[in-house]
């Protein structure tokens, strides 16, 4: 394990994960929530269909860069916040997967070989 200044890595608060991950789309319900803006208005004010929007706003549906310009436009929230913490969410979950881990075992056992 990697030690920074006698302290393991994944102990340094930068570099905790969190327990349950955030969606961005479960914050961006909180913040329509919080400025009284109904999921129909916001889909009608940005163009992202309805049902896409609310399987975003449920975490079922990732935020895309388009989605992501779009809620900048609507909302003045920069789309770089909300990329950045759909990546984290990916990246935490993948590396959560069980099956994802089996697949990265494989890679790394070929890899050493090269």
């Amino acid at each position: 394990m990697t030690t920074i200044q006698g302290v393991a890595a994944d102990m340094i608060a930068n570099n905790l994960e969190p327990f349950e991950p955030s969606h961005p789309g479960v914050v961006l319900k909180e913040e329509l929530e919080c400025r009284n803006i109904l999921q129909k208005r916001f889909s009608e004010q940005t163009g992202i269909p309805y049902t896409a929007l609310n399987e975003v706003l449920h975490g079922k549906r990732a935020i895309t860069p388009e989605y992501a310009l779009l809620i900048e436009a609507a909302l003045g929230i920069e789309s770089g916040f909300w990329l950045r913490m759909q990546m984290e969410y990916d990246l935490i979950v993948a590396k959560r997967s069980p099956q994802f881990l089996e697949k990265l075992k494989k890679v790394s056992k070929y890899a050493a070989v090269l």
